[in-house]
């Protein structure tokens, strides 16, 4: 199932190049800027090394973006789409290759998330997203300290944290997972990650951390390029920052790629630990700040 998997891989990131290739010559003839500068390319080295590891590239990489006025606030989602594509699709490529994961398991998950973002994104739009955002943050926040207290060995004698070292899922448990990462991809349309909600499902369903990665870049990979698609056919995009974003994330994808591979699994818990509490304190941060205040 791998090389069925790559294969679609292959026609998604050909056909999404083929697209931004096409209108990055029409913007050249049009005398549009298109090489990027060092910022930008050092930016999109930054983001994409710690989106590696789990952390997110989309609100550094914003709060850059508007510190620096480097995009209208109207084109920074197409930016963010286009230019971090080609890296997220690297760490796909790679971690699907380096990361020991029962193929099964890696390709319904990545379907039910996919699935989820196409088929779900009709319904969730007209959620709350600020409640959204808060409930997650907060579900996050307590995984995370339970995460810290498994970590130290205190909660050994608990059946739900113990484990951790599967590669795959039996039957019951994939259906629960695949239902649950059918909601998290449903979830990303809204704008929120879905990079700590993962590896929290994954660390509690008793697998290894780290087959969270090629779980999460592969769903990604197959979810970008779509949206991306539609920004550069819209127009709604910067074309030199996001050529910075992916000439900048791609070898910072392929250093990080391989220091997250060959973190020992106690090491990766505890990264675990610390990309879930960052993303539950960031969610909990920005849904305050989006919050009327009394007055209005």
């Amino acid at each position: 199932m791998k090389p069925v998997l790559f294969g679609l891989l292959v026609l998604v990131a050909l056909w999404y190049g083929a697209v931004w290739l096409r209108d990055l010559a029409a913007r050249r003839r049009a005398g549009e800027r298109l090489l990027p500068s060092l910022i930008e390319n050092a930016l999109g080295f930054v983001t994409n090394f710690f989106d590696t590891l789990g952390i997110g590239s989309f609100a550094p990489t914003t709060s850059v973006f508007r510190l620096r006025g480097l995009v209208p606030d109207e084109k920074i989602p197409g930016t963010l789409n286009v230019g971090h594509t080609p890296p997220v699709i690297a760490q796909a490529f790679i971690f699907v290759t380096l990361v020991a994961i029962d193929p099964v398991t890696l390709v319904v998950l990545i379907a039910a998330a996919v699935l989820g973002a196409w088929l779900g994104a009709g319904v969730v739009t007209h959620w709350p997203r600020d409640r959204i955002r808060r409930g997650m943050g907060l579900g996050l926040l307590v995984a995370g300290l339970l995460m810290v207290l498994k970590n130290l060995d205190e909660l050994r004698g608990v059946p739900m944290f113990q484990g951790g070292e599967a590669i795959g899922l039996d039957p019951p448990l994939l259906v629960l997972a695949a239902a649950l990462n059918f909601v998290l991809g449903a979830v990303v349309t809204l704008g929120i990650g879905n990079y700590a909600p993962s590896l929290i499902m994954i660390s509690l369903l008793g697998m290894n951390p780290l087959t969270a990665w090629p779980i999460m870049m592969g769903a990604c990979a197959f979810l970008m390029p779509m949206a991306s698609v539609r920004f550069v056919r819209a127009g709604r995009y910067q074309p030199a920052p996001a050529l910075g974003l992916a000439l900048g994330g791609l070898p910072a994808v392929l250093i990080a790629g391989l220091l997250v591979k060959s973190l020992p699994l106690t090491t990766v818990r505890w990264l675990v630990v610390v990309v879930v509490l960052y993303t539950a304190f960031n969610m909990l941060r920005r849904q305050r700040a989006t919050e009327p205040s009394p007055a209005a």
